[in-house]
């Protein structure tokens, strides 16, 4: 997830049950440019592991040469975004655009498996739309050109993330005799009930958790505590969310500096503290704050605050 899943928000990801993360995807064509953004995606910790480099883009020679970068890394595997839906990226003929032409996503896949020992892995969607879901031949074409797993969000490029995800073609991939690779599903993971439904209805190896784990990365642990048990986790109290809130927080800043640390860390505090009674005011605060020692006052004071109070909605 583009400016989501960074180093300091896979380590609180990390910390709290995640079995296998990846980078923000990265443009191979900035890669190869050198440009400092995509250059910065690269950055991986050895507590991280096993993780995956994503990629993406629409040119061979440039997604066969940023393979080779990602590989001095040292990830445990790169992975393709075929499946990205935002219009940046489609009017570049990458993401999810490679769907309206299967032709070419089996040759750019088949450039980055040639060009690196690494596993390949590959995330993708439905089809580009209703009438274009072309997901299952997608499986076996990629299969055959040698990657390791697939990934598939269960929704077609034109639903971008509207509607309800449909698992029904997962399941027929996962069920297909032809299918070997390993199958994991994607979209609409949101609670330990909906995980344990959806790998028991629709029997995939794993399930991926997207947008759910922004300002909740304890549903990594509560998913697994749930499947291992039939129990729930009690949920995350205000210490607690304040506590990892601050974590990423501080990581944020270390790894991006200060300005841009604190800037980038404002999109998270509504999820951290999503659903807490009145909790505007605090919100406005943290996100006009500059200053790391007065976020940090902020949240020690929203800890206490809250101690005593009625904290949900």
């Amino acid at each position: 997830m583009e400016d989501v899943s960074d180093p300091p928000f896979r380590a609180v990801c990390k910390a709290n049950g995640a079995d296998m993360m990846y980078t923000e995807f990265i443009s191979s064509e900035g890669l190869i440019r050198d440009a400092m953004k995509s250059k910065m995606k690269l950055d991986i910790f050895d507590y991280e592991r096993p993780i995956g480099i994503q990629i993406f883009g629409g040119d061979e020679e440039a997604m066969a040469e940023a393979t080779q970068i990602v590989a001095v890394a040292q990830p445990d595997l790169v992975d393709i975004n075929f499946g990205c839906p935002v219009k940046k990226v489609v009017c570049k003929g990458a993401g999810a655009a490679i769907l309206k032409d299967l032709p070419k996503m089996v040759k750019l896949t088949e450039a980055v498996v040639k060009s690196t020992s690494l596993p390949v892995t590959v995330k993708t969607r439905l089809g580009w739309d209703e009438e274009n879901k072309n997901v299952e031949e997608v499986a076996e074409r990629l299969q055959d050109i040698g990657i390791q797993a697939l990934t598939v969000h269960g929704r077609t490029r034109a639903q971008l993330y509207k509607g309800e995800a449909d698992w029904t073609l997962i399941a027929r991939i996962k069920n297909n005799p032809r299918i070997t690779i390993p199958i994991f599903g994607n979209g609409d993971i949101d609670s330990p009930e909906k995980a344990l439904e959806y790998k028991n209805r629709y029997g995939v190896d794993g399930i991926m958790i997207g947008r759910a784990a922004i300002g909740y990365p304890w549903i990594f642990n509560e998913i697994k505590h749930f499947l291992q048990t039939g129990k729930h986790l009690d949920a995350p109290g205000i210490p607690q969310r304040v506590e990892v809130c601050l974590t990423h927080l501080e990581k944020s800043v270390m790894w991006k500096g200060n300005r841009a640390g604190i800037f980038e860390m404002r999109r998270h505090y509504s999820q951290y503290f999503k659903g807490i009674n009145h909790f505007k005011e605090f919100r406005t605060r943290l996100v006009t704050s500059e200053s790391l020692e007065e976020i940090r006052a902020i949240l020690q004071e929203v800890e206490v605050h809250y101690s005593n109070a009625d904290m949900l909605v």
